[in-house]
């Protein structure tokens, strides 16, 4: 990880935390590569069952920072900029493990396209959160029209996106942007943390599989993940297996 990002292990919970907070944790190139190499770490370590992601200072994400990408040609920004920011935050919303993010500061653009990726949200009073993209002359384009869209619906993104409205912690309560609202997110988020931590975690893992699936998230890996895993329990491929390495014909039993 970068300076700017940092990722620890705290037992079964994985800490990760955007480092930036002279910039208001605005991304980076590097802090974009940081948090897709921390997807592979987390996914890596087959004793985390989950992740709490946070922001220090007074935002949690001002989103990208304009000095990266305001003068970057057309084809850069489509296809080095976007896609590796579709890449880092595909990862994120596909963790084997629940992710929960702690807003205890304000999460924009890019910011908020972040904290979308996670399963579970927690705001303090006082943030604000939205898609001011076309103040700027410009798209979201970290997913914000698209998994923010099957997240929390058209209509709320079309008020973020064509108007540049920021709803506060408790208007996003009540929108669905957000799942609690408390004085201490980061806090509540290790206590949401401990909660997921203390049930069984294959059947939590396999539930957010699920879940991501019927939304769209990753439809086809977590089914053909559960057929292999299905197959796998099977008298019918260890006589296969033994089968192919013994060069006979298999005798399959349907068990």
């Amino acid at each position: 990880m970068s300076a700017h990002l940092e990722l620890a292990f705290d037992g079964p919970v994985a800490r990760l935390t955007l480092r930036r907070p002279e910039k208001l944790n605005a991304l980076d190139r590097a802090m974009i590569d940081d948090l897709a190499e921390a997807a592979r770490t987390i996914e890596a370590a087959r004793d985390v069952r989950v992740c709490v992601l946070s922001g220090e200072g007074k935002a949690f994400s001002a989103g990208g920072d304009i000095a990266a990408w305001a003068g970057l040609p057309a084809l850069d920004m489509w296809r080095d900029w976007t896609r590796a920011g579709h890449r880092a935050f595909e990862a994120l919303a596909r963790l084997r493990v629940p992710l929960i993010v702690a807003l205890s500061g304000h999460a924009f653009g890019g910011g908020l396209e972040l904290a979308a990726a996670a399963d579970l949200r927690v705001a303090q009073p006082g943030v604000k959160l939205g898609l001011p993209e076309t103040g700027l002359g410009m798209a979201p384009g970290w997913s914000g029209t698209q998994r923010l869209v099957r997240r929390f619906g058209a209509q709320v993104v079309r008020r973020m996106a064509l108007t540049g409205r920021l709803f506060s912690a408790e208007e996003a309560l009540a929108l669905g942007l957000v799942d609690e609202v408390a004085p201490d997110a980061l806090a509540r988020a290790h206590e949401i943390a401990a909660d997921i931590a203390a049930r069984g975690p294959v059947a939590a893992q396999i539930v957010k599989a699920m879940i991501n699936a019927a939304e769209g998230e990753d439809r086809d890996a977590p089914i053909e993940g559960l057929a292999g895993a299905l197959t796998a329990m099977t008298e019918d491929l260890a006589e296969g297996v033994a089968a192919f390495k013994a060069k006979r014909t298999a005798a399959f039993s349907g068990r």
